[in-house]
């Protein structure tokens, strides 16, 4: 070996220790992947004394073309800079852009499976074939009404600035636009228009339909990467939107309205001043009303002018076919008005459900976060089947035609309007980032409609609690084809279960069964609250969980929201212990009556009859032929008493310990530590509960054991038995095991057709075609 040769080899071998990682351990802190606490986020998660986030007014004008279902604007942008960066230009979200037919979504998208198609369906692949629905900018202008330079890159816009904007400096802008709308019921996405062939009429659901500043934080600098599909993050400003529509429309919007003297009729106005101390439901536009204005088809205009204040988006919805009610509700000292515009297909669940669940969701939400802040929350009924916006969502279930519906379209309904009105808490308010952490909006979020829908009526067939979707879930619990929740979102597969169920259930877990709902709720609150109108990352919300509760809960963390561990943990067997006390009286007596319980051998049991050795030849009996092991000698008894002679008092009481001990043994197949707990079921019936802390896994996450002390015996244990912890296989939670109980179904017996009677068929249906045909 050369001395050049020494430092190669050692190399090597650094890389190969490297290489070698420690055994898992779903206890070892957060730190190495969480980022070092600073000014901006302190590290009890909450914000520091230097946090900033930018803010972005608007003045916007739309018009919507009803003929030519193009939507013209512009917009003035007025963009402060409250961060302590230099910045020499601005990014632009251009999401319309996403549906340009050379848009890089457009391009990676896959192809269609060409050989299972229904016409519905290939019309829908044609449309999208055939539309180009990019945002065409007609100017970029400074307030002197100069040209900005700018930069198109697919959904983004770079807007150059002719010198830096400065900490604490603010510049203005507008653009000019337009776009054709898609019809939103081919084209998925969430925004469009949807057609209605009996009436020839529209209703037009606009939303992500302007230019929107991009967000620029102080984790990840602009949030520039293209939009493809998943959601946003945006800057909170104060919008004024005047909304140029067809003079029959009625509009929902983001924000109050400015000028009902001028869109409302005098009736109309005298409903929605009357409907702001109903005690039920009050339309202010009738059904009546809407079919009339269904036959118009005004030709001239009505401008709906709406203000906002610190909102980080705007939407609106219009129609000529909107029906329209209201209702206040009281949250705290303020009113906030509930309200629902939909067609008349709508009726009768919309008239019966939506606003009342739009105010069911406004009040479970502000009990277990903070009171909803805004004047107004909006309900509308259009082809999205689900999407939101502040004070605004958009719901698509109706009942069928005939106006029947059935259980499921109802809880459907309700379902999609708690989620959507929801979101005005997760991420409209609590602005987290849905571009990175789908989670963080959507999981919240759906863990809060869990909790509304609990608070709707006893069953509710809820994401987590129903039958068929139980089952769903725990199959891709343990799928290994998945990825963690802590997944940047334009990269999650299983897009619903991970960025929806199983959040949901990971927080529920957390609330029921690892914290208890008072220290949960506590947290969760004091989450929310800290990050109202700010932008928090999800180690803000790990950090304030456990800073407000009290709980280390990294190794919580770890396994449900960075591995993709699932619950299996199994009783793998039970021991049984009684104290010998040494007293061979006892003892021995009760080895004997053991003993004598055991069935026999075969081969003993059928020789029990058969003459032996010893009774044909009694010279072969002796003091051992007869001798039991188990009976009490002298030498026994004497040995005892020296025993008890040997003893201190405190270690002969001990000997008279009377009671079971129990020690299960558990493994954890899943790799998800959890709670053991443990329904045990004693000799005399009674049954007791005990709830082991996750923390029994810190030493050793793949078996454990535990002691249990009882006056009785216990028969039987069973884990989780109210499948609190979703563990996905619940045969080995119980000891002994159970026989698993199915059904199998009888099926009739088909008759293959012979070929007489397939002739006769055919001949049938042609004689049938021609005459259809004749005619």
């Amino acid at each position: 070996m050369t001395a050049k040769s020494i430092p190669a080899l050692l190399l090597l071998l650094c890389l190969q220790l490297q290489a070698v990682e420690p055994p898992a351990n779903p206890f070892r802190s957060l730190d190495e992947k969480w980022p070092t606490p600073n000014t901006l986020r302190r590290a009890s998660g909450a914000p520091g004394h230097d946090y900033w986030q930018q803010r972005a007014d608007y003045d916007i004008a739309v018009t919507l073309n009803e003929k030519k279902l193009e939507l013209t604007g512009r917009a003035t942008i007025n963009y402060h800079n409250n961060s302590p960066d230099n910045l020499s230009y601005l990014w632009v979200q251009l999401d319309q852009n996403l549906f340009a037919d050379d848009s890089g979504h457009q391009l990676i998208s896959q192809a269609p499976d060409l050989k299972k198609q229904t016409y519905e369906s290939f019309d829908k692949i044609l449309t999208r074939q055939k539309y180009d629905g990019r945002l065409h900018i007609k100017s970029v202008t400074s307030p002197s009404g100069q040209p900005l330079n700018h930069t198109i890159v697919e959904t983004m816009m770079r807007i150059d600035l002719k010198k830096p904007l400065a900490p604490n400096k603010q510049f203005s802008f507008t653009i000019d636009w337009s776009y054709r709308i898609q019809n939103a019921k081919k084209i998925r996405s969430r925004s469009g228009y949807e057609y209605f062939e009996k009436d020839k009429n529209h209703v037009f659901t606009m939303a992500q339909f302007y230019p929107r500043m991009a967000a620029y934080t102080d984790v990840h600098g602009w949030q520039n990467h293209p939009f493809t599909g998943s959601e946003f993050t945006l800057e909170f400003g104060d919008y004024k939107m005047s909304i140029t529509v067809p003079s029959d429309h009625i509009v929902s919007a983001t924000g109050l309205l400015q000028n009902p003297e001028e869109v409302l009729t005098e009736t109309q106005q005298k409903r929605l001043k009357k409907s702001r101390t109903a005690d039920t439901p009050l339309l202010i536009v009738t059904r009546e009303e809407a079919e009339e204005n269904e036959k118009k088809k005004a030709r001239d205009t009505k401008t709906w002018i709406f203000h906002s204040k610190n909102v980080r988006d705007v939407a609106f919805a219009t129609s000529r076919k909107f029906l329209w009610d209201a209702l206040p509700v009281k949250l705290g000292n303020k009113t906030v008005m509930a309200m629902s515009f939909w067609p008349k297909e709508g009726d009768p669940l919309w008239g019966q459900y939506s606003t009342r669940s739009v105010e069911h969701t406004l009040k479970v939400y502000s009990k277990f976060t903070f009171d909803y802040p805004y004047p107004v929350a909006q309900s509308v009924n259009s082809p999205i089947y689900g999407m939101e916006y502040p004070m605004i969502c958009f719901q698509a279930p109706r009942p069928e035609e005939d106006g029947t519906y059935t259980e499921k379209t109802k809880h459907a309904l309700i379902s999609v309007i708690i989620h959507e009105v929801g979101h005005n808490w997760f991420p409209m308010i609590v602005n987290s980032d849905e571009r990175r952490w789908l989670w963080m909006d959507e999981g919240l979020n759906s863990f809060m409609q869990f909790i509304a829908e609990m608070e709707w009526e006893d069953d509710y067939p809820a994401r987590i609690t129903s039958d068929d979707r139980i089952k769903s879930l725990k199959d891709y619990l343990k799928n290994p084809n998945k990825r963690p929740i802590m997944t940047d979102a334009d990269t999650v597969i299983h897009f619903g279960a991970n960025g929806y169920s199983k959040p949901t259930l990971g927080l529920n877990i957390l609330r029921e069964t690892i914290l208890g709902r008072e220290l949960f709720d506590f947290a969760f609150k004091e989450y929310s609250r800290r990050w109202m109108f700010k932008r928090p990352t999800p180690y803000d919300f790990f950090r304030t969980m456990e800073d407000a509760s009290g709980k280390d809960l990294d190794w919580f963390w770890r396994g449900w929201f960075y591995s993709i561990d699932h619950v299996d943990i199994s009783i793998e067997d039970v021991t049984h212990f009684t104290l010998d006390t040494r007293d061979p009286a006892k003892e021995k007596g009760i080895k004997k009556s053991k003993r004598d319980e055991e069935p026999d051998h075969i081969t003993v049991e059928r020789n029990k009859d058969m003459e032996k050795a010893v009774d044909e030849f009694p010279e072969l009996v002796d003091f051992y032929t007869d001798f039991d092991p188990l009976d009490v000698t002298p030498k026994n008894k004497e040995d005892y008493e020296k025993l008890l002679k040997k003893l201190k008092p405190h270690e002969k009481r001990l000997l008279k310990t009377k009671g079971h001990f129990h020690v299960i043994r558990f493994n954890n197949i899943g790799g998800m530590p959890m709670p053991l707990l443990l329904e045990m079921t004693f000799d005399d019936n009674r049954k007791e509960t005990i709830r082991i802390p996750a923390e029994i896994w810190r030493t050793n996450n793949d078996t454990v054991t535990k002691l249990i002390y009882s006056k009785r015996k216990i028969r039987s244990v069973s884990l989780d038995p109210k499948n609190e912890t979703y563990d996905i296989d619940r045969r080995n939670n119980h000891f002994p095991r159970r026989i698993e109980e199915k059904t199998f179904q009888l099926q009739e017996k088909k008759t293959p057709k012979n070929p007489i009677q397939l002739k006769n068929e055919a001949d049938e249906k042609a004689t049938e075609k021609k005459k259809a045909s004749d005619k």
